[in-house]
């Protein structure tokens, strides 16, 4: 196998040095299509529907066709939107693995460790298998931010891409929601009819046959000589690490202290604002009316951080409009 992504997963100030595979692979067998006349590959032209003529690859935006209106994009506009580019596999939060739907599972990647010691590595295992609890995780593969599942598969740790919430459909169907009555009868019949083909799952027992039969058929064929040279109708093909290491004692050690430290400071601020309230209950009137003229006075006056974040957003504004004009003159 080959690694597809190098990084690390993190959780407090842990790093678990890691390389990422794909877990799964298409066994189906790859059909092209070709001329039945001479057996010459067909293939496809990258063809302008307006000029008609043959767009080479450097020359392709892309657009969002939006009903009757089609807005273009071009790469210099989607390379200023803000991609994540940590190699980092950052953990959001442990939940109980029965709360993962598994609806939700997209694609699965075995994680490899690496680095000087898999000690950090065994040790996420083993919390996870311990506590029953999957990590929510966040990274970024292929210029695109994923939400996944990182959970314990055997010996190995595995992260399942998950789909966002939009993307699951909701099965919305009228039959359902009419009233159904099943006897107790029909109940233990089916319940008979299940203990028939009742079994313990093996993968291993199950074989499509499809493809078997399809690899069989072109064997055939290949030793009947029924065959052409690849070279004569398909053409000659186109040419076309680690984190560092820190002491793992030490940095469980900090990341539980700063846990309780700010859990600590919200309950001393909590206890502040109590007290607070109670001393300001109890003084006069006018010191109560003072204190609420200074706090509408400091709320009234914008924030210095207001006034950089809307320069930075007049700046943004003002290098998409640029670059806009940029690719306006270039394909005039």
């Amino acid at each position: 196998m080959r690694a597809i992504w190098t990084g690390a997963i993190s959780f407090g100030l842990v790093n678990v040095p890691v390389k990422l595979y794909s877990a799964t692979q298409d066994h189906d067998l790859s059909l092209h299509q070709v001329h039945d006349k001479d057996g010459g590959r067909i293939r496809y032209q990258r063809r302008c529907e307006v000029c008609g003529e043959v767009v080479e690859y450097e020359d392709i935006v892309k657009a969002h066709v939006d009903d009757d209106e089609t807005v273009v994009l071009t790469k210099d506009e989607l390379d200023s939107l803000p991609q994540e580019r940590s190699r980092e596999i950052s953990v959001v939060e442990f939940v109980p693995s029965e709360q993962v739907d598994p609806i939700l599972f997209d694609r699965s990647y075995y994680l490899e460790p690496t680095g000087k010691s898999p000690k950090a590595y065994v040790l996420l295992r083993r919390t996870l298998e311990e506590t029953d609890r999957t990590a929510i995780v966040q990274f970024a593969l292929r210029q695109k931010t994923r939400l996944a599942a990182l959970r314990v598969r055997g010996d190995v740790l595995l992260v399942q891409t998950l789909l966002w919430d939009d993307e699951v459909r909701e099965a919305d169907f009228p039959a359902l929601d009419e009233s159904v009555r099943v006897t107790k009868k029909e109940l233990e019949l089916s319940s008979k009819l299940v203990d028939t083909y009742a079994g313990d799952f093996d993968l291993s027992a199950f074989r499509d046959e499809y493809q078997e039969e399809l690899r069989a058929l072109v064997e055939a064929k290949r030793e009947q000589g029924d065959a052409l040279d690849t070279e004569e109708t398909f053409g000659a093909p186109d040419e076309d690490e680690g984190a560092e290491v820190i002491d793992l004692m030490a940095a469980l050690r900090q990341s539980v202290e700063k846990s309780r430290s700010s859990k600590r400071g919200r309950s001393r601020s909590s206890s502040k604002r109590e007290s607070g309230s109670k001393s300001r209950a109890s003084g006069s009137r006018s010191k109560a009316e003072s204190a609420t003229k200074s706090r509408s006075s400091k709320s009234s006056k914008p924030s210095s951080q207001s006034k950089s974040s809307g320069s930075e957003a007049k700046k943004r504004g003002s290098s998409t409009s640029k670059s806009t004009k940029r690719s306006t003159k270039k394909s005039a």
